[in-house]
């Protein structure tokens, strides 16, 4: 190892009941139901008493695969979109058109917008709203919250959904696993993990080592982890967590091609992006502390800290550029719950966030070998900062209605400044105030009806924030005048109902029907590929969500998750100077918002046969419609159906010295079909082509294999 390294607007069908749902017994009891403990309200709650929706995934459900990237974990939460650009763990996520932006040129590769990510309930979201998943592997992950609402009332900036994932495991006795995966294109990997208990006190830990050559050329990427943790308690009252990680991240990026390129060969790289070996470096550690304290038995004090200091190196559009970050904040959270009555009983929360990013970024020459040249070009800071504060009240009226209601208060500040032209630089701040209001009606312990409003803030990302380099404009000022923060209202409605019967054909069947509408508006728009950035002025979008999942007699097992959408610009005009015709103008009111399908699905059907000793065969299917790659809805990216398959050993086989194995054979696109991945929006067009589209990953076989010391 190199470490010691995503049709009817308020009637609508949402997301899988979380996957601990799955284990729930025949007999109906309290106790056994699934809890959302970092995500909705940061606390922990019954998901049946929860006015939004909320999905769960464990690890169990996405075992089998490469195990690089959240697209893998995340595919049968309907709502979510998520898609890995060149098979690695470059990921595009989208949740309910939240951070469809996210591709293309300009920092974009890697990285997400519009949706929040917390690691061990600590934010791995940059404070301008920015995410990376370089500390994020599954291999150390054990579960994953995602919350599909509007969740800025919570979280503030970049909440349009939230993906909480948890890296610490349960186990009473040390335990040490190790797991290798090794498929085509040159994928290898290894995980190391285990786990000690010290009295009460639980220390664990993963290592990783994740090799992928790539399909397409300029395509490869290394990265190595080791994440770690600690949970104790401090006396009866009070529990420690610390959480580390440190990585290197390290990946080459193919780029977009045109039509004809995808057509004659899709496995060659953009040449521009090969002759200049287009990349990311990223070298990424993080130390967090959680503290939650019992003031009493009905008030709790939870705060939490973190640092995160980055070394990056990009080479990106001609220059290298080396950036170095650190990245820090915190958080207190106060609880305190109360019987207002004999048949009312509330939880007061009340909590402010903070969080800081500054540091410089240096741009030089590149060589002609794609390495640093010796020529300063420019040298910036930037500065970014968010602090937020906010209220909830949760009321439950008897046993069968509940109240949430709240407000958050955000202020995103970025402060600019250009070491070499010093006039450039510039501060500017985004402020907000996000109401939410929810109603749970529970049909019983296992049955519940929600519906929901609440609002949204999203500032511009810091690489949008920075004016083109055509026209003059970053002669002008080092933060682009053009854009203002997005700011959205969604209204939802929604039912999640868990059956678990026991006898006959269907044995357990849980669902999930949620519907929204989303008004946003100053939707942030990419131009020429992701190098430029402004607003448009109003966005409608409305969806729906099925999710279901059902074990039946005989060891058969079904899951789906659907969603369907319409994504449409209310009010929308630009000057179409940035396309070469100064003077004139677009209306692209009552287009498709692009970068968003129509309609995405992903099913599995499995069949663990009794007398199979745990084998497993299981069948998926992936589709995902077409959509748009620019505003005047004249480039298309065509839908795609993408099959698997796969033998699993899911019963661990007992060896010799306490020793077990299991492991599983996969067949990813099985039919090895052409599909496009993602795509550059608002793409170049050179020659009258548009240079948008990166294909998907052609057939790979994946071969896993685990020895575990039985915890």
């Amino acid at each position: 190892m190199r470490l010691i390294r995503r049709s009817a607007v308020l009637l609508l069908v949402g997301a899988t009941l979380p996957a601990a749902a799955q284990d729930v017994p025949a007999k109906d009891t309290s106790s056994s139901l699934p809890t959302v403990t970092v995500t909705a309200s940061r606390y922990a709650r019954s998901l049946f008493e929860t006015p939004l929706s909320v999905s769960r995934v464990i690890a169990d459900q996405w075992r089998g695969g490469s195990g690089t990237g959240l697209d893998q974990a995340l595919a049968l939460v309907p709502g979510v979109l998520a898609q890995s650009r060149s098979g690695g763990s470059d990921i595009r996520l989208v949740i309910r058109g939240f951070g469809a932006r996210g591709a293309g040129d300009r920092s974009n590769a890697g990285t997400s917008r519009g949706v929040r990510v917390l690691l061990d309930g600590i934010p791995e979201t940059e404070p301008d709203g920015r995410t990376s998943f370089d500390g994020i592997d599954l291999a150390a992950t054990t579960s994953i919250d995602v919350i599909r609402s509007n969740a800025s009332a919570v979280y503030g900036n970049a909440a349009g959904g939230v993906v909480s994932v948890s890296t610490v495991p349960e186990f009473d006795r040390a335990y040490q696993r190790g797991e290798m995966a090794a498929g085509g294109f040159g994928l290898l990997r290894f995980a190391l993990s285990g786990g000690i208990p010290f009295g009460d006190a639980r220390v664990h830990w993963t290592a990783t080592q994740s090799d992928f050559d790539g399909w397409r050329g300029n395509s490869g990427s290394t990265r190595s982890l080791l994440n770690a943790g600690l949970v104790s308690p401090l006396g009866d009252a009070t529990r420690l967590g610390v959480a580390l990680y440190v990585t290197h991240d390290q990946f080459f990026i193919p780029g977009p091609l045109t039509q004809a390129q995808v057509d004659a060969d899709p496995s060659q790289a953009n040449a521009t992006y090969r002759a200049r070996f287009e990349r990311r470096d990223n070298r990424v550690g993080r130390l967090g502390f959680t503290l939650e304290h019992r003031l009493s038995a009905s008030q709790d004090l939870n705060t939490m800290f973190f640092v995160q200091p980055k070394v990056l190196h990009r080479s990106e559009r001609g220059t290298f550029r080396d950036f170095t970050r650190l990245h820090l904040g915190g958080s207190a959270v106060y609880l305190a719950r109360s019987a207002l009555s004999a048949t009312v009983k509330g939880t007061f929360s009340a909590g402010v966030d903070m969080a800081g990013q500054d540091g410089s970024i240096q741009f030089y020459g590149l060589t002609a070998a794609g390495t640093r040249g010796t020529d300063l070009r420019d040298n910036k800071r930037e500065g970014a900062s968010n602090v937020g504060v906010f209220v909830s009240e949760d009321l439950a009226l008897g046993e069968k209605f509940g109240i949430s209601v709240g407000a958050r208060y955000d202020d995103i500040t970025y402060d600019y400044q250009s070491r070499i032209n010093p006039r450039l630089n510039d501060v500017k701040s985004f402020t907000r105030v996000t109401p939410k209001l929810g109603l749970n009606y529970r049909v019983s312990l296992t049955q519940s009806l929600y519906a929901s409003v609440g609002g949204g803030i999203e500032a511009p990302a810091g690489n949008e924030t920075d004016p083109a380099s055509t026209f003059g404009q970053d002669t002008v000022t080092a933060l682009n005048p053009l854009l203002d923060a997005i700011r959205s209202t969604t209204y939802e409605l929604g039912m999640r109902h868990l059956l678990a019967r026991g006898e006959g054909l269907v044995r357990e069947l849980s669902y999930d029907i949620a519907g929204y509408f989303t008004a946003v508006a100053n939707e942030i728009v990419p131009y020429r590929g992701g190098r430029f950035y402004f607003t448009a002025g109003r966005v409608h979008r409305m969806g729906a969500e099925l999710g279901v999942n059902a074990r039946l007699a005989h060891g058969w097992h079904v899951t789906g998750a659907l969603t369907t959408s319409r994504n449409t610009y209310e009010e929308y005009v630009v000057d179409s100077v940035h396309y070469g015709r100064p003077g004139k103008r677009a209306d692209y009111a009552g287009n498709d918002v692009v970068g968003v399908p129509g309609l995405h699905f992903n099913g599995s059907l499995s069949w663990t046969p009794a007398r199979a000793r745990g084998m497993r065969v299981q069948l998926g299917v992936q589709k995902t419609g077409s959509y748009f790659a620019d505003d005047a809805n004249r480039i298309t990216v065509p839908a795609s159906t993408i099959l698997s398959a796969g033998l699993h050993a899911d019963r661990v086989i007992a060896m010799s010295g306490g020793i077990g194995v299991r492991g599983s054979l996969t067949v990813q696109n099985m039919t090895d079909r052409r599909y496009i991945a993602s795509a550059f929006l608002n793409p170049d067009v050179v020659s009258n082509a548009p240079v948008a589209f990166e294909p998907g990953l052609p057939r790979q076989v994946i071969l896993t294999f685990s020895l575990a010391r039985a915890k």
